[in-house]
């Protein structure tokens, strides 16, 4: 059976964040797989999240707060020299439903997958877009 591509998992990481499914999220990675999100850390969003477990606790508190995700759309895909690396645009929209405030936030993402397992997802976001719309201050 092929390994699974970029563009596969990514369809089926949109798939399972608009359905709200962390179990199959945190199924997309390796058991040792590393989430970086540089640019964020508060408590609902560490900067560095290590092992599927800890993913899976991350992505079940992220799907259940006010942040309603409406459309989740890999605007460009890069391969790299590394074939098992591949750089993601990505834009996002949704509305916040403690607020009613709509959103849409473009990020930069990096996937290492390896076996068609993500091994390394770094994302690249700007904090300040959801800070705005959720009503708090970012410096």
């Amino acid at each position: 059976m092929p390994t699974a591509t970029a563009a596969d998992i990514l369809a089926r990481r949109r798939s399972l964040i608009l359905d709200h499914d962390a179990d199959g999220f945190a199924a997309l990675f390796a058991p040792d797989a590393v989430i970086d999100l540089p640019f964020a850390g508060t408590p609902d969003a560490p900067v560095r999240v290590t092992g599927r477990e800890a993913i899976h606790e991350y992505a079940t508190r992220v799907l259940a707060s006010p942040l309603s995700l409406e459309e989740f759309e890999v605007t460009a895909l890069h391969q790299t020299l590394d074939p098992e690396v591949a750089v993601v645009e990505m834009r996002t929209k949704g509305t916040v439903t403690s607020t009613g405030r709509s959103f849409s936030v473009t990020s930069v993402q990096i996937l290492q997958i390896r076996d068609g397992l993500i091994t390394l997802f770094r994302d690249f976001a700007d904090p300040r877009v959801l800070a705005a719309v959720m009503g708090e201050e970012h410096p």
